[in-house]
């Protein structure tokens, strides 16, 4: 297994935090690594630290939330592609943070207002806990190569990977609604039609699909 795909498998969403405070020299990786991100994106994400605030909230209790004090804002210019894409790269982040030794959970709508500052034209799209789980998540069930792709047998090495890592991504509630196609060299993604955050878990699959397969193997249709 790539050195990726162990870290997607060692991932998973944390809910509950301890207190233990992020060190200066994990932010400052954090933080370098979401600028240049955000450069790349053309995204606003933000990450606010040591902000207990936004996960105190009723809807962030019923959603299980707990001691959850640092969180990253994925926000930018509203645009049709701008919940794709802040899946796309705020899930690059929450694997660099994996990387950091730090746990994370995408959260839509469970949590409170937070402290992020947006521009004129901006959006908030979705807010991803961060920090040192008390656990470091389970393993939750996951579809089959076939109910996710038109996957064979006689499909090239780099393909399986990708699907592999696909079905490592988190989705919300689990819901795994996407669909990915091998046609020659080309792959077309494509996201549920009924379901919550379905262009975010689009993203988050394709950011995931292109670190498994290698995106020297494929072009996206």
């Amino acid at each position: 297994m790539s050195d990726i795909l162990k870290l997607m498998s060692a991932r998973h969403s944390v809910r509950q935090y301890t207190d233990r405070p992020i060190p200066p020299e994990v932010r400052e990786a954090l933080d370098d690594y979401a600028s240049r991100l955000n450069e790349a994106a053309d995204l606003h994400m933000q990450i606010l630290y040591d902000e207990p605030d936004c996960f105190s909230s009723r809807m962030a209790r019923y959603g299980k939330f707990e001691g959850c004090s640092n969180y990253i804002v994925m926000a930018g210019a509203k645009a049709p592609d701008l919940e794709e894409r802040c899946g796309f790269f705020g899930e690059l982040l929450v694997l660099k943070a994996q990387e950091l030794g730090l746990n994370t959970c995408w959260a839509a709508l469970t949590h409170g207002k937070s402290k992020a500052v947006l521009e004129d034209g901006e959006k908030e799209v979705i807010i991803i806990a961060l920090g040192y789980g008390k656990t470091q998540g389970a393993k939750r069930k996951s579809k089959s190569y076939r109910q996710v792709s038109n996957i064979t047998e006689d499909s090239p090495e780099w393909f399986k990977r990708g699907v592999r890592a696909a079905l490592l991504a988190p989705t919300a509630v689990n819901q795994q609604k996407f669909w990915l196609e091998l046609d020659g060299g080309t792959v077309t993604a494509k996201a549920g039609r009924l379901g919550a955050c379905l262009q975010i878990d689009l993203g988050i699959v394709k950011c995931h699909f292109a670190l498994g397969a290698g995106t020297e193997n494929f072009k996206w249709g």
